[in-house]
């Protein structure tokens, strides 16, 4: 006999999303926690000083408000409510000049000058209109039988290039190239590899689609209201409970691992036949990134007014800068300018800091597990677009990677992915099989974004997860 019909093993958005799914099909269901709060890489702290709230890890969340599974749940009564600045991303360049990326595409595309509005709309307008058919084919695994066939492939045709020939093949002005390559650099490759055009294009129409959103009060309040739901629903969660092997679990049909490879091996390894173990251990881990966390006396003073209405800034200039600051660090190096990311919450909500104040939220990629500190390359890179940037700092919080990965062992090496986002790993992920979610120990699953379609707030990995367990373990 066994107690439970699953115990999920994490509780970051993935592991609690899987739980809510299986529990919303009336299966009982336990989460156990390491840490003392539930979210993995989705909570919120006063990092710097008192009153100034800092996202710890996940900031700016628009697949978390497009993910087909976390839009159908009644979040919005558990305490989650989404802000959209009006400008999803900025792009500053030198001279006082910006590329944005607002809901209208026409707005967009003007911002881009006469020569690239034309082809922007061109690169837009039909993914934006075919996103509903075909976004269920790529939140998931690679699909043998795709829904829409027809309009999955003309999006793939556009994605399975890379995000630099998309740039200079689509455009010829110095703002669109720009765009892309910071959308692009999102995936943390080089932005010569193929299939980097993938994120980057899910990323811009879905800044025309849903925006760029932010939680008001932290991330935290998107894991909270999954967790208070779990618990309307009848699910159980148990933090403060390190689990190191799955003989501590209490007795379950299933269970599945919110962890990545190397998490799964060291709970799981000896239930795991050797070739599937070996695969575990190949599995590639990407780039990590270093944190800066900042509490200002004052907003970002950026040149362009543009980035004063943005949520989200990419900090980098050209898209020759930014796709070599990418290749060094892919070669193990550490660019002498960065491309920053960054998030201005404080300017949409003013619960993150007191009257007057703003935070800073922003990371530059790293090679993995370095401990370099780049607090004074991410702070040059903002001060060249904002001038007297660096006189409104009252407070700094700097992690490494080894860091944020002590605070979540799911980030190897300051990893915020799950693990390498190249061509060989984004569908197949973690091993390829055709239930990749599923490992070959019975009653054993994968629900971490080291699963398809990877990394990023949106609770699909958990919830492809979760379907696989009751085809496999729980049907009625």
């Amino acid at each position: 006999m066994t107690e439970l019909d699953a115990v999920v093993v994490g509780s970051g958005p993935n592991g609690l999303a899987a739980a809510v799914a299986l529990a919303r099909a009336g299966r009982s269901v336990l989460v156990i926690e390491g840490a003392e709060r539930i979210g993995g890489g989705c909570r919120s702290e006063e990092l710097t000083l008192p009153g100034f709230v800092h996202d710890t890890c996940s900031a700016i969340h628009p697949m978390a408000a497009a993910s087909p599974f976390l839009r159908e749940l009644p979040l919005d009564q558990h305490g989650l409510e989404w802000i959209f600045p009006p400008v999803a991303c900025a792009h500053p360049l030198d001279g006082g000049r910006c590329a944005v990326l607002e809901s209208s595409i026409s707005e967009t595309a003007a911002a881009l000058g006469p020569r690239d509005a034309a082809a922007y709309r061109r690169l837009m307008e039909r993914p934006v209109r075919d996103w509903p058919r075909i976004e269920r084919d790529l939140l998931g695994p690679l699909p043998i039988l795709p829904r829409h066939p027809l309009l999955l492939a003309r999006f793939g045709l556009v994605a399975l290039r890379s995000a630099r020939g998309l740039a200079e093949g689509r455009f010829a002005g110095e703002a669109a190239r720009a765009l892309i390559a910071g959308l692009g650099a999102h995936t943390v490759l080089p932005l010569e590899s193929a299939a980097t055009a993938a994120i980057t294009m899910v990323l811009g129409l879905l800044g025309h689609r849903v925006g760029w959103p932010l939680p008001r009060g932290g991330a935290s309040r998107i894991v909270d209201a999954l967790g208070s739901y779990l618990l309307e629903l009848g699910g159980r969660i148990e933090t403060g409970r390190w689990a190191e092997s799955l003989d501590e679990l209490p007795g379950s049909t299933a269970v599945l691992l919110d962890l990545t490879p190397r998490q799964v091996l060291s709970i799981a390894g000896s239930r795991l036949p050797a070739g599937y173990r070996r695969r575990l251990e190949r599995y590639r881990y990407g780039p990590g990134v270093f944190k800066l966390d900042l509490a200002l006396d004052g907003p970002i003073p950026w040149q362009a007014d543009a980035c004063r209405r943005a949520g989200t800034v990419h900090v980098g200039g050209s898209l020759a800068e930014i796709a070599e600051a990418e290749a060094a660090v892919w070669r193990g190096e550490h660019p002498e300018q960065p491309f920053v990311l960054l998030a201005q919450q404080s300017l949409f909500d003013p619960s993150r800091a007191p009257e007057g104040k703003h935070t800073v939220w922003a990371y530059c990629h790293v090679p993995n597990g370095s401990t370099v500190d780049r607090t004074a390359a991410i702070e040059s890179e903002i001060e060249r677009f904002a001038p007297g940037f660096r006189e409104r700092v009252l407070a700094r919080s700097a992690r490494n990677t080894a860091q944020l990965e002590a605070a979540n062992p799911n980030l190897v090496g300051g990893d915020l992915a799950g693990g390498a986002t190249d061509l060989t790993q984004l569908w197949t992920r973690p091993v390829a099989r055709w239930t990749p979610y599923a490992t070959p120990a019975r009653g054993l699953y994968i629900c971490s974004s080291s699963t398809p379609p990877g990394g990023g707030v949106h609770g699909m990995c958990g919830y492809q997860a979760a379907r696989a367990t009751l085809r496999r373990e729980l049907r009625d």
